[in-house]
């Protein structure tokens, strides 16, 4: 009888554990699935608040979010149908496009860009003739602060060496005097600026755009609806990021998905200007800037802009 019982129970446990299996499947069936290829930084808060706060899966998609190196790897992921959708510098993607690559521009991140120049605070850095002779630690060539501070050292009949190092190498390079100053963003400006470093052209780099949300093509003609409520629940983070920047849940979010000290997070949150409306006319500065520098031929905009997201991002 004992063994009847059991026997009887463990089928009812099956049964129920099936069930609830089949239902989670269902669910998830019913969900369209959109795969983010991520660099790991505050720029991209937004993402991490619509996941965490479940905003993704209300608006009826299934966001999963591939860690990737960096902005490059997590555009070749995009490129090559790792994943569907990226986060990054526009320069990266403005390149890519005027290369023939198959993506497409849907929507702005934040703006402007939040880099500054950190030096030390004795140093004889103070405009941008300063950094003539200079040796300066930057992420990129094309990067868009790199870019822009090298456009406006030109102006001043000015050049400065470029040592390709990101955030926290660059620090460390400072940090070693190997190098007379470093270009860097939030949370690796608030960093710097913490340990005492003089934070320069702030108000400059107001004129400069910053990341945006990115698609291959393909991915783009067969899920607009998805990639519009995708656009929507970024657009709910930010709502939610601009009330208080610094809020406990949003600066605990912060943390988790990026590792930045906490301090770092809350010094610089505010900087951060969440919105998806496409700053086009600074991406075409840059463009043309990009062109000037002969890192593209010729200028993919407006063109790079998704069709399907005129009148709502652009």
């Amino acid at each position: 009888m004992k063994l009847i019982r059991s026997t009887a129970i463990l089928a009812l446990l099956v049964v129920v554990v099936l069930f609830w299996g089949a239902l989670n499947h269902a669910d998830a069936q019913g969900l369209t699935k959109i795969r983010v290829s991520d660099t790991p930084t505050t720029h991209h808060l937004n993402l991490y608040v619509a996941k965490e706060k479940g905003l993704f899966t209300k608006s009826g998609i299934d966001v999963q979010i591939q860690q990737a190196a960096d902005p490059s790897a997590a555009r070749d992921a995009v490129i090559t149908k790792a994943a569907d959708v990226y986060f990054a510098c526009p320069s990266v993607n403005i390149a890519a496009i005027a290369g023939g690559a198959p993506l497409k521009i849907i929507a702005q991140v934040k703006k402007p860009c939040t880099s500054v120049l950190a030096v030390p605070k004795n140093s004889p850095i103070k405009e941008f003739k300063d950094l003539n002779g200079k040796t300066i630690a930057g992420l990129s060539p094309t990067c868009c602060a790199v870019v822009f501070i090298n456009q406006k050292v030109r102006q001043a009949k000015a050049s400065f060496n470029l040592v390709k190092l990101a955030g926290g190498p660059a620090i460390a390079a400072l940090d070693a005097k190997q190098v007379d100053g470093a270009i860097l963003e939030e949370p690796h400006a608030s960093i710097a600026e913490l340990k005492g470093y003089k934070t320069l052209f702030r108000g400059d780099m107001k004129e400069t755009t910053c990341r945006t949300i990115n698609v291959h093509k393909d991915f783009l003609a067969n899920n607009v609806d998805a990639l519009k409520k995708f656009i929507q629940a970024v657009d709910e983070a930010n709502a939610l990021i601009l009330k208080n920047p610094v809020a406990d849940d949003i600066v605990a979010i912060a943390v988790k998905y990026t590792g930045a000290p906490e301090n770092a997070i809350r010094n610089g949150n505010h900087r951060l200007g969440f919105t998806t409306k496409l700053t086009v006319e600074a991406h075409n500065g840059l463009a043309l800037a990009l062109i000037e520098q002969g890192a593209i031929k010729t200028n993919p905009l407006p063109g790079a802009y998704a069709q399907e997201f005129k009148g709502i991002t652009w």
